[in-house]
């Protein structure tokens, strides 16, 4: 009997250090993760509840969410978080009657605090403290309804040709389009290449580029762009009614049907059923009358505007089709000069060449609304270029590129029949997607 025994605890023994040392061999033993959360305030008169806010924790693999809620110390504690890449994302809405009983200013609605940790990495070791600052998000009149980045299919489909992007107006009064600014945010594009000084979430660092005015905070409170478009019109041009949106088209042709390119031959689709028509559209970006050597696709369609082109990349309006660009609109007063702002290069470990690509750097106070846009594959998704006043998520196509799918602000409800788009200053919560990119559609 005490043989069995002996032998029995054995076993049991071994088991366990066998247990014990394939998890420290895999490296996966479960860690623990706390947050603290505080507000981005610049008054120090007043303090913003920081009890009960939702903290989410996804994984960036597996997709998997986990959730707690804060404490009244505005502390969250998540247990046994095995080793991988996480989004930390935290939300509040704070209604309007609420922050004017605690802060005494009077806001016309519900304000939404963000803040987002992206790709933070969780390893094997001691406990993992992060410290969340939540913002305000700006609330503007015009937001960013959809983006048709992705294009369609590449043999059967228009390819690129026919993408575009549709701003909102989001109000219950008239809105004037005249000099609204589009732009389409360049940085940090593929985690393989390090030929780049970069900050610690792994996104460019600009304080290094050649040239950059030491004296400002180069990093928050600019963001860099490729490319620049204008609406055309003299500041009552083009009224927008509310509930209704404009669309601006690369090529603002019926994709559906052939069309004569710039170079006398024919451009067609063998499947219309994977494009779009915007030959409704109401403004298109021409660059047949500047670029060296512009798209055969690029036609102007005299039926409709075009866009004023303040900086541009390549031989067309092209969104970048994996999801690797950022968008924002933004519109300044009489005291600004979008021409005059100045442009960098990229901040390369080596001198950058003669021939280098050099980017405009806005102001964020201009910036009325932005979307991040990612690739659909988590492993090929790269630091976020708006911070979490403006975006604290992204969004993407879940198929991808020439996929035929589009990016769409979600409803948030309707009011006497207008659509009041959802506007939380986080696109992961406030986007959706279409399977077939739909004009002036709804989701």
């Amino acid at each position: 009997m005490k043989k069995i025994s002996y032998l029995l605890l054995l076993i049991i023994t071994a088991a366990i250090s066998c247990k014990k040392e394939d998890t420290i061999s895999t490296g996966i033993r479960p860690v623990d993760v706390t947050v603290n959360l505080s507000y981005g305030l610049d008054s120090s008169k007043y303090k913003l509840p920081v009890g009960g806010i939702t903290v989410k924790m996804t994984n960036t693999n597996s997709g998997t969410v986990q959730t707690a809620t804060s404490n009244d110390s505005g502390r969250v504690r998540f247990t046994n978080v095995q080793a991988g890449a996480y989004d930390i994302d935290a939300m509040v809405t704070i209604a309007d009657t609420t922050y004017y009983r605690i802060t005494g200013n009077l806001i016309e609605e519900n304000i939404t605090f963000n803040a987002s940790e992206k790709n933070t990495r969780v390893a094997v070791g001691d406990e993992i403290k992060l410290n969340l600052t939540l913002v305000a998000g700006t609330v503007g009149d015009w937001v960013i309804k959809q983006i048709y980045y992705a294009g369609s299919h590449t043999t059967q489909g228009a390819l690129y040709r026919d993408q575009f992007i549709e701003l909102y107006n989001n109000t219950d009064k008239v809105l004037y389009a005249d000099s609204i600014y589009i732009g389409q945010l360049f940085g940090r594009q593929s985690l393989t290449r390090n030929n780049t000084h970069v900050l610690p979430n792994g996104q460019v660092d600009w304080t290094h580029s050649v040239g950059m005015n030491p004296n400002i905070d180069a990093n928050n409170d600019y963001v860099y762009t490729r490319s620049i478009l204008m609406v055309p019109g003299n500041g009552t041009t083009y009224p927008v009614q509310p509930g209704s949106s404009i669309i601006i088209a690369q090529t603002a042709l019926n994709h559906k049907t052939p069309f004569t390119g710039a170079n006398g031959n024919t451009i067609s689709v063998k499947d219309p059923s994977l494009t779009v028509d915007l030959s409704g559209a109401d403004f298109e970006a021409y660059y047949g009358d500047f670029a060296g050597s512009p798209l055969a696709s690029d036609i102007d369609n005299p039926e409709v505007p075009n866009m004023v082109v303040y900086q541009y990349n390549g031989r067309d309006y092209i969104l970048d089709n994996p999801g690797r660009d950022a968008y924002i609109i933004f519109k300044v007063d009489a005291s600004q000069n979008v021409r005059n702002w100045p442009s960098y290069p990229l901040p390369t470990l080596a001198p950058p060449p003669s021939t280098a690509d050099y980017y405009i750097q806005v102001p964020n106070q201009y910036i009325i609304d932005g979307v991040e846009v990612q690739p659909s594959a988590a492993e090929d998704r790269i630091p976020k270029k708006l911070n979490a006043a403006f975006d604290a998520g992204f969004t993407f196509v879940p198929k991808g590129s020439y996929s035929s799918q589009s990016v769409i602000r979600k409803t948030a409800r309707t009011v006497n029949g207008r659509i009041i788009l959802k506007d939380t200053n986080n696109s992961t919560e406030d986007f959706d997607y279409l399977d077939f990119a739909n004009p002036r559609g709804f989701k």
